[in-house]
């Protein structure tokens, strides 16, 4: 894991993605601050990132974009599995060298709060748990956003992908407020259980254990149908606002250090690192 992590990091920072990455990162969030706590005089740090969280919609993926994706259309990947190392070494390596590319510049990040502090009223702990929860949102969506490398050899597709989930991601508690019809919400997780139906097919590469995975999402579905139907009226809207990462990330930013946002947080990215893992083990073992 080591050398993957030594690698992957000198690439980073030998070309310009991380400092191209760190700029835009810093600008967005000190355009935050400069709108909240300079021009419109409010102590309240934790507002800038907040507002500004959705920065990760394009960062995120530009990031992780090339992660996996290169290395199966370059393949390397058949490189790399021939080495003694396990596949949780490579995806870890892989991850972590990412992890410091977006914790780095964060760090920088820090320093805003405590020289508010010198100008006015500002609650240190609250803004620095919002920044902590900031950075665990950005590193579960780093884990999201490698897997969707994973799945892929092309660069572009990778990229254009991330953005549209985590554009989702983003806009999800927003959009529940809209959905209200119950057939919509049926359609909706019926395709749904269809397309997790689809990844567990590519992970295992076994047709039945797909079917088997939608069979099991639409049976539960007509069982929920048929022993209390109103309640698949309000599912998709509770899933989509309970799942949604940035909408936890505003529990921060009121003031309430939330420890099962910081468990959510790691459970995604421990979740989606999984999936990665499960992808190469495929690779390696199908040539």
């Amino acid at each position: 894991m080591k050398a993957v992590f030594k690698h992957e990091l000198s690439l980073y920072y030998h070309g310009l993605m991380a400092y191209v990455f760190a700029a835009f990162l810093l600008e967005f969030i000190g355009i935050g601050a400069m709108l909240y706590n300079i021009n419109s005089a409010m102590a309240n740090f934790e507002y800038a990132l907040g507002t500004f969280s959705i920065a990760f919609v394009g960062l995120v993926p530009v990031l992780t974009m090339r992660v996996v994706a290169e290395e199966k259309k370059q393949k390397t990947d058949q490189l790399l599995s021939l080495l003694p190392i396990t596949s949780t070494d490579i995806v870890l390596g892989k991850y972590f060298a990412m992890a410091i590319v977006f914790v780095l510049p964060m760090l920088v990040a820090c320093v805003y709060p405590f020289i508010f502090s010198f100008y006015g009223d500002v609650y240190l702990p609250t803004s620095y748990g919002a920044l902590f929860a900031f950075i665990c949102l950005g590193l579960a969506l780093i884990a999201i956003g490698m897997f969707i490398s994973s799945l892929t050899e092309s660069q572009g597709m990778a990229a254009g992908i991330g953005v549209v989930v985590m554009l989702f991601l983003y806009y999800s508690a927003s959009l529940a407020n809209y959905i209200s019809s119950k057939a919509f919400n049926i359609v909706v997780l019926v395709v749904l259980a269809a397309l997790l139906g689809l990844l567990v097919r590519k992970l295992t590469n076994s047709d039945i254990v797909g079917l088997g995975v939608f069979a099991a999402g639409a049976a539960a579905l007509a069982a929920a149908w048929f022993v209390k139907p109103e309640a698949l009226t309000s599912l998709l809207p509770d899933l989509m606002q309970k799942l949604s990462p940035f909408e936890r990330l505003y529990t921060f930013v009121n003031g309430v250090f939330d420890v099962t946002g910081i468990v959510y947080y790691v459970s995604i990215a421990v979740f989606f690192l999984f999936l990665c893992v499960q992808v190469w083990e495929k690779k390696r073992y199908n040539g």
